[in-house]
């Protein structure tokens, strides 16, 4: 069946930085369905020429992978239109309508709506569509891309899926996040539903913690103005980090299908504690980078958290006891993005005399998944050190993609613009997974931006984040594994 990308915001950074040169190496691979078009439509003037001609030099910068083919783009280059036109015009919204059965004419087309403009735009978009019978589907499928942020809070989040569900029904929207999109994202779950010799291990008579770090080397810049209003907790952690680690801690599906993926995922969130509001300060942590407030956009003496950590307790049969550690921040020691098995230690120790550092503070069995920008994993393990007696030595088993897989990985887009067009949701978000992160994340917005919390702690840029947070978590009997991608 024919497919066609309707992209709303065409003139937008998304645009131009990620989908378009994401399409074009699914066409440069072989992966993109024959008959695919691209329509823009922004309210920027263009031609369908001077579109193509703007986009091709935006591609050549930021398609990843191989050198740019000029050949591969001259026969990709037809498929993309663009129609000019304001969101907010019945009269312009018409004409795309015509303009698309013109390029389309009487076959069934597969036809996906991207929302790649600002967030304040979705509802319109939506009732437009609505309003011209765009979302039926008697002559094809009809979906639509949501981007992140969905909502900034519960209630926000809860009204633009009643908005969305007016017009669309759930199996047509798909919420997309890129992390997922990831190839070692995807490879969680390989890795724990393919391979038997990790599932006995992977709960909490073995397990002690789990660490989700996403560390940012870049300071916010000119990011401020809409920074200051998120912070670290709306910008990473109801989205990105909760994510990782609902694909850490989900139950094998009965099938590797949507549905079933999805009610795994939402069943780790509802799993997770609800902490008294006493209790949530206690939580977590936050930080400053010294010289936020010198930003463009920020407010003098903005109290907004760069960095941020909380600890969550999933109150389930596997994981029971296990607090799960989720961590991000901006202007960070280096850019990562990591999970951390840290594994029990043995129940007796027998070389604690003869280990590094002597005493019983060995450090314990870790595996180490490496997101990006070095995919891989690692396990680290002990060791006995050549020589006399018994010392020991943690030492690592890794696998890295870039040298067991030849050839370029996937940007995250890639897969995911594929699975939209090819109807697969299991690395989309369904609506109540959406609310219940929100759900999660709000008391520690709510208390975060408390006047009654004490003034933020700052930390240099290039650190880890503030002190406060490594006497956080190591008044709890654990540290951080601050370290940086070695693959």
């Amino acid at each position: 069946m024919p497919h066609s990308i309707v992209i709303f915001g065409a003139s937008g950074d998304l645009t131009s930085r990620k989908l378009v040169p994401a399409l074009y190496n699914l066409f440069r691979g072989g992966s993109l369905p024959a008959d695919t078009r691209i329509v823009g439509y922004s309210r920027t003037p263009m031609s369908d020429d001077a579109w193509r001609a703007s986009l091709r030099d935006t591609t050549a910068k930021h398609a990843e992978g191989e050198p740019f083919d000029e050949k591969a783009w001259g026969e990709f280059a037809p498929r993309i239109h663009y129609q000019p036109g304001d969101i907010g015009s019945s009269a312009d919204m018409e004409q795309l309508k015509e303009r698309l059965a013109v390029l389309e004419g009487a076959a069934a087309v597969t036809r996906v709506y991207y929302l790649a403009t600002a967030p304040q735009f979705y509802e319109p978009v939506v009732a437009a569509i609505g309003a011209l019978g765009m979302a039926s589907e008697e002559n094809g499928p009809r979906r639509i891309v949501v981007e992140k942020p969905f909502g900034t809070d519960l209630q926000t989040a809860k009204r633009l899926n009643a908005h969305l569900h007016t017009v669309f029904a759930e199996s047509q929207i798909y919420r997309i996040d890129h992390y997922l999109g990831k190839e070692s994202v995807q490879n969680i779950i390989a890795l724990r539903f393919a391979n038997t010799i990790f599932e006995p291990v992977w709960n909490r008579r073995y397990i002690d913690h789990v660490q989700i770090t996403v560390a940012e080397e870049v300071p916010v810049g000119r990011r401020g103005a809409y920074y200051d209003g998120s912070g670290v907790l709306r910008d990473m952690f109801q989205n990105h980090l909760l994510q990782l680690l609902m694909v850490t801690a989900m139950e094998a599906p009965v099938k590797y299908r949507a549905t079933a993926v999805r009610n795994e995922k939402v069943k780790v969130l509802e799993s997770i504690r609800a902490y008294e509001p006493a209790e949530v300060a206690a939580a977590g942590t936050r930080g400053q980078y010294r010289g936020y407030l010198a930003d463009p956009g920020v407010a003098p003496g903005s109290q907004t958290a760069t960095f941020g950590a909380i600890r969550l307790e999933i109150d389930n049969w596997r994981w029971q006891g296990v607090p799960f550690y989720l961590r991000s921040g901006k202007a960070m020691s280096c850019r990562t993005t990591q999970i951390v098995i840290a594994f029990r230690q043995p129940p007796l120790e027998l070389f604690a005399e003869g280990s590094r550092g002597g005493g019983s503070h060995r450090e314990g069995n870790r595996l180490v998944i490496q997101i990006q920008p070095a995919e891989g994993i690692q396990l680290h393990f002990h060791t006995k050190v050549p020589g006399g007696g018994m010392k020991l030595r943690l030492t690592d088993l890794e696998f890295s993609y870039s040298r067991e897989f030849k050839g370029r990985l996937p940007e995250a887009y890639e897969p995911l613009l594929l699975d939209v067009m090819t109807g697969e949701a299991s690395l989309f978000a369904r609506s109540d997974e959406v609310e219940k992160s929100w759900e999660i994340i709000d008391p520690f917005v709510r208390a975060w931006s408390s006047g009654e919390m004490t003034p933020i702690d700052l930390y240099e840029p290039g650190n880890w984040g503030p002190a406060s947070s490594d006497a956080w978590i190591n008044a709890q009997g654990r540290s951080w594994f601050d370290i940086c991608p070695v693959l």
